[in-house]
């Protein structure tokens, strides 16, 4: 079995990746979408943090955090909130995959996959360039063709408070490729 190794680092911000089981398309679903707003206040009202950037997609979610000075726990923040979504996802008669043994036995309910990618930024660059990726996700999907036509994005925020210009698109990204790194 592989062995995860995980990076905390206190203060930090990350850039995470989140999937569906199966990468099963919930949150098409209105009530999906509501509930795991819900699951993200729920969660930082208990262990604070900054969600900086985020897309939210039929099948996965991604997101840069940026944590508390002396708190590199992500990983039970992303626990709480899996957890907090998908047992009310259930309750209200979602939807879910059928559980493998190895998920019965790992407790899963079988709407998230069960681990998560994360990366720790190093830098300003990497930040805008994840915050980039982030809001382009959308377009890369082939589900807008412009990052303010998706509207569950923070692309919106970041237009209105000035931390993107409405033409940000048209300069050259910066590249991240599959491993986290910055081109």
């Amino acid at each position: 079995m592989p062995e995860y190794r995980r990076r905390y680092e206190p203060g930090a911000a990350y850039f995470f990746t989140v999937v569906t089981e199966r990468r099963m398309p919930l949150f098409n679903n209105a009530r999906a979408r509501a509930l795991l707003h819900e699951a993200f206040v729920q969660t930082r009202r208990r262990m604070p943090f900054e969600l900086w950037a985020t897309v939210l997609l039929p099948d996965h979610l991604h997101c840069i955090w940026v944590l508390p000075p002396a708190d590199a726990d992500f990983s039970t923040r992303w626990s709480m909130l899996k957890r907090r979504f998908s047992q009310d996802w259930l309750a209200a008669e979602g939807r879910r995959r059928r559980l493998t043994p190895s998920q019965a036995k790992h407790r899963e309910s079988g709407v998230w996959q069960r681990r998560f990618w994360e990366h720790v930024i190093r830098d300003e660059r990497e930040l805008f360039a994840y915050r980039d990726y982030v809001h382009l996700n959308s377009v890369k999907h082939g589900l807008v063709s412009h990052p303010h036509d998706w509207k569950w994005s923070s692309v919106h925020r970041h237009l209105r408070d000035g931390w993107l210009t409405p033409d940000w698109t048209a300069a050259p990204p910066v590249s991240v490729d599959v491993r986290g790194e910055v081109r």
